[in-house]
């Protein structure tokens, strides 16, 4: 006889969603009403300053974006309703991947509806059962996810620890393929992997590099190319995913870029990219219109940089604990799940928009809000959102009063 039912199911997700509230676990969402940038209006009507977007190079509600966009629109239209081996690939797709291969010094690109599918559809289609996946202990979900789908063996390296990257590499002797994977940078934390070292480990032992370039493309190095350019290790790196919801101009997109090879086999066995519609012509054309951009001038790269100088070094004054780095990825830890909630909901009653993260986003113990600095900032509203910091610090007593002043 069959004992559950139906409403078993149901009332256990309920009871599961009431645990993660009552003990501070529980994700909410801001509800914005205007576009993306260094201010934002919420549902409520009020105007925010934002410290938690991934608009690295504030372009992502920017005027020029919209009309790139629209221009992308009216000539290639809303969308192609089918994927890209059938009859959904345009000359706009085409010239993408041509700008963004060029841009990261690759051989080829491809293009996915986002960068989770970009990892997802990455590592089965190059790697079976002869080889071996040697992964950071701390890449993102989405590498996690693809290697997963994979019948390579798998091993991981501490998180940024070179001699147990070597220990693992020895360790997978008499594989067919080794394969080194890391992010490029790592989001939680704002550090950047030690891709010099790695290229070096990966001559030494014959294998291949990938890195995940999210966090980086656009703006790191030292004319935004990514941590390749930043650790000057171009042309030694095999494969790069990144996406094009983030510095590049924040809608949606991910890609690949990799030797010809590796993007003609991906083009035929990736199932992201064959079992889903194309890039929507209007995020294809304004992230064209970004890499034109990003080629004649450094502008935005160096503004984002000084306003992470800036802001890194007047938080630390304050007296809060953040990740070390130079990285405009500051995580201001907090530590404890229900504090980082508190101190979240007090800086937006101070109208400032950030977020708690903790566990499982990271580990438990190590929750925070992490603030993520953008180009479109600038020095005043950074000084007005520091202020609220040492305010809300001040009244939770995070801070001394000597680290206050």
């Amino acid at each position: 006889m069959v004992t559950n039912s139906k409403e078993d199911f149901f009332s256990g997700l309920d009871s599961e969603l009431n645990r993660l509230k009552d003990v501070g676990l529980y994700k909410n969402e801001r509800v914005l009403a205007s576009r993306q940038g260094a201010e934002v209006v919420c549902d409520d009507g009020r105007t925010l300053i934002n410290l938690c977007a991934n608009n690295y190079l504030g372009l992502s509600g920017e005027e020029s974006m919209v009309r790139a966009a629209v221009e992308a629109t009216e000539k290639f239209g809303y969308g192609l309703s089918s994927v890209r081996f059938i009859c959904g690939t345009q000359t706009v797709h085409k010239e993408l991947e041509a700008a963004l291969s060029t841009f990261l010094g690759m051989e080829d690109t491809i293009l996915y509806a986002a960068a989770f599918d970009a990892n997802g559809g990455l590592f089965e289609p190059l790697f079976n059962e002869e080889d071996v996946i040697i992964s950071d202990a701390l890449n993102h979900a989405s590498i996690i996810d693809g290697v997963r789908l994979c019948k390579a063996a798998r091993l991981r390296y501490a998180h940024n620890d070179m001699a147990d990257l070597e220990t693992q590499l020895k360790a997978a002797a008499g594989k067919r393929h080794v394969v080194i994977v890391t992010d490029g940078v790592f989001s939680m934390d704002g550090t950047i992997a030690q891709l010099d070292r790695i290229c070096d480990l990966a001559d030494q032992y014959g294998a291949l590099v990938m890195i995940d370039e999210c966090h980086a493309s656009g703006f790191m190095g030292a004319t935004g190319r990514g941590t390749h350019e930043h650790h000057n290790v171009m042309g030694r790196v095999d494969i790069i995913t990144g996406t094009l919801g983030k510095a590049l101009g924040g809608a949606m997109g991910g890609f690949t870029a990799a030797r010809r090879e590796v993007i003609q086999t991906l083009r035929q066995k990736s199932r992201p990219y064959l079992f889903s519609n194309s890039l929507a012509p209007a995020i294809a054309g304004a992230s064209l219109a970004v890499l034109q951009r990003l080629e004649t001038s450094t502008e935005l790269r160096d503004r984002l940089h000084a306003n992470t100088a800036h802001f890194r070094a007047a938080i630390s004054a304050l007296g809060f604990t953040i990740k070390p780095g130079t990285h405009p990825v500051v995580p201001v830890m907090l530590f404890d799940a229900p504090v980082a909630q508190r101190f979240a909901a007090r800086l937006y009653e101070l109208g400032v928009l950030v977020t708690g993260f903790f566990y499982p986003v990271v580990p438990m113990g190590q929750a925070r809000v992490r603030v993520q600095l953008s180009a479109a900032h600038t020095i005043e509203q950074l000084d007005t959102a520091l202020a609220a910091f040492a305010q809300a610090g001040q009244e939770l007593g995070l801070l001394t009063t000597k680290g206050a002043a």
